[in-house]
């Protein structure tokens, strides 16, 4: 399927798919590589980054490795604010997603720094309502329709059934409050065993059913290197196969640390699909 995201007025083509690059600006994410915390740091990643092939440069600022302590929503503001910043200083013009699950933080990065993409790292629901019916509803969801920009919905269901009633749930709800372009994330890493999450990448295909775009984050997690017997040091070549898996499946962005070798898993799946 052919997808666009309207990004800070700029349209961003899904036709093939994209590389979306971590810019972690934490101390404590479980990959120790990808932690930047100067702002040279922060821009040295920027760099590589867009210089190896990457569409989109995802900032997070608060840990949701398992057991992670959040930090408060101040401190997750200010480490944000020196990233972005740093971001800006490399291309004033990049596409930037936001890694977070606080609407006021998803706010001050789309009207302070030109955010142009949410990526929600907020527990799933367990269920929605209709603003009309209970006026209860998730205050992430309220923000980013207010703020008109593209919304990756994540979910932490650990099946795949689960996974697409809790989607089809979230859409409708998204909908009804006047959001454009929303992104399926089915959340590899997150409620799910390690068993769970490669049952859900088996049937990931089942998620155009929804025609959306489909967001895969497996770079370096434990389902990769629980399974390899390894650690995240040695878990790209695991990744690699399960990006292969996942563009073979339809996936349309790939959140990674490793960009230069996503690009070219990218490219060469691209290749073997258009020669069918």
């Amino acid at each position: 399927m052919d997808y666009t995201l309207n990004c800070n007025g700029r349209l961003l083509s899904l036709d093939e798919p994209l590389v979306m690059g971590i810019l972690n600006a934490t101390p404590d994410s479980f990959y120790a590589s990808s932690r930047q915390q100067t702002e040279r740091a922060m821009a040295e990643r920027a760099e590589e980054i867009l210089s190896e092939g990457g569409r989109i440069i995802d900032v997070g600022a608060c840990s949701t490795r398992p057991d992670s302590t959040p930090v408060s929503e101040a401190e997750e503001a200010a480490r944000l604010r020196q990233a972005l910043s740093a971001v800006r200083r490399v291309d004033a013009e990049a596409v930037v997603s936001v890694d977070t699950f606080r609407p006021d933080v998803a706010r001050m990065a789309v009207e302070e720094y030109g955010a142009a993409i949410i990526n929600d790292v907020g527990p799933s629901p367990t269920s929605l309502q209709a603003e009309g019916a209970s006026g209860a509803m998730l205050p992430m969801f309220r923000m980013v329709s207010r703020l008109g920009v593209p919304y990756i919905y994540m979910s932490r269901k650990s099946n795949m059934y689960d996974v697409l009633t809790d989607f089809a749930q979230a859409v409708d709800t998204l909908r009804s409050l006047g959001q454009k372009d929303i992104v399926l994330d089915p959340g590899f890493g997150f409620g799910k065993t390690l068993d769970e999450n490669y049952a859900v990448m088996s049937l990931l295909e089942r998620l155009q059913m929804l025609g959306l775009p489909v967001l895969v984050g497996v770079s370096r997690k434990s389902m990769v290197y629980r399974l390899l017997e390894g650690t995240p040091d040695e878990a790209l070549n695991g990744t690699t196969v399960l990006h292969t898996i996942a563009l073979l499946k339809g996936a349309s962005i790939l959140r990674v640390h490793d960009v230069r070798q996503a690009v070219e898993c990218v490219k060469m799946v691209g290749k073997v699909i258009s020669d069918k």
